[in-house]
C-alpha cells in the first residue's frame, strides 16, 4: 500500500518547459520551507534512478560565484539527467551556507577572505558547521515512488542521511567540478575536514600554476 508522503495542500505539480527540455515540477512544503523536485523522463516505480539532491546556494546557483562549485554542480546535474533520459533533481531550500542562512554565510565570507576556512569561519561566529536536513528529499522521493537511487554527490554523509530515512542508494555518482583559484581552499577544507571525495583537489594543487 502506497503511503502518502504529503497532504494535498503541501504539494503541487505541473510541467515546466526549460531550455534543456520539459520537466515535471513538483513543489512541496516540508519543515517550514518550500522545495522543488524536477523530474525528467520516467522514474516512477523504477530502481537506480539518477538523483541529485542540491542544497540551495544563492551566490553560486544564481550569481555564479566562484567561491564554491554549487552552480556548476547544479548545471552539470541537470545536463546529466537530460543526457541520460531520466532522473530527478531535488532542490532543497533552507540549506544556504550548510543551513546557517544567507546573512551568516556572507559574514563567514569576510572571515574566509582573512584566511579562515569554510568550517572555522562558521564556528568562530558561534555557528554550526552543517545543520542541513535531508529528510524532505527522502519524503519527495517516496512521494515520487522511486525504488532506489544512484546519487550524484561527493558527500558520503548525504548517502547515510538518505538511507536513514528509508531511501536505498545503490551507487554514488561523483560530481567533480574543475577547481579554480577562488574555490580551491573551500574544496580542500571539504575534502580534508568534511570527508568529501574530491580527487581533483590534489590534481589542481600539483599543477604548475598552483605552486
Amino acid at each position: 500500500m502506497f503511503e502518502q508522503a504529503f497532504s494535498d495542500e503541501d504539494v503541487a505539480e505541473s510541467d515546466l518547459v526549460t531550455r534543456r527540455g520539459t520537466f515535471r515540477a513538483v513543489a512541496f512544503r516540508a519543515d517550514g520551507h518550500e522545495h522543488m523536485a524536477l523530474v525528467y523522463g520516467k522514474t516512477k516505480l523504477r530502481e537506480n534512478v539518477l538523483v541529485r539532491i542540491h542544497s540551495e546556494c544563492m551566490t553560486g546557483d544564481i550569481f555564479a560565484a566562484m567561491r564554491c562549485e554549487c552552480g556548476e554542480q547544479l548545471d552539470a546535474a541537470l545536463n546529466t539527467i537530460v543526457r541520460e533520459g531520466s532522473g530527478i533533481l531535488v532542490y532543497l531550500r533552507g540549506h544556504e551556507g550548510r543551513g546557517i542562512g544567507l546573512v551568516s554565510k556572507i559574514r563567514t565570507h569576510v572571515l574566509q577572505d582573512e584566511g579562515l576556512d569554510t568550517l572555522d569561519s562558521a564556528t568562530s561566529l558561534g555557528l554550526p558547521v552543517d545543520v542541513r536536513d535531508y529528510s524532505p528529499a527522502a519524503r519527495v522521493l517516496k512521494h515520487l515512488r522511486v525504488q532506489s537511487v544512484r546519487l550524484m554527490s561527493n558527500n558520503p554523509d548525504k548517502i547515510a542521511a538518505l538511507e536513514s530515512h528509508g531511501i536505498s542508494v545503490t551507487a554514488r555518482v561523483p560530481s567533480l567540478m574543475t577547481p579554480n583559484a577562488h574555490n580551491i581552499a573551500y574544496l580542500t577544507a571539504k575534502r580534508d575536514r568534511l570527508g568529501h571525495d574530491l580527487p581533483q583537489v590534489e590534481e589542481f594543487t600539483t599543477l604548475p600554476h598552483a605552486r
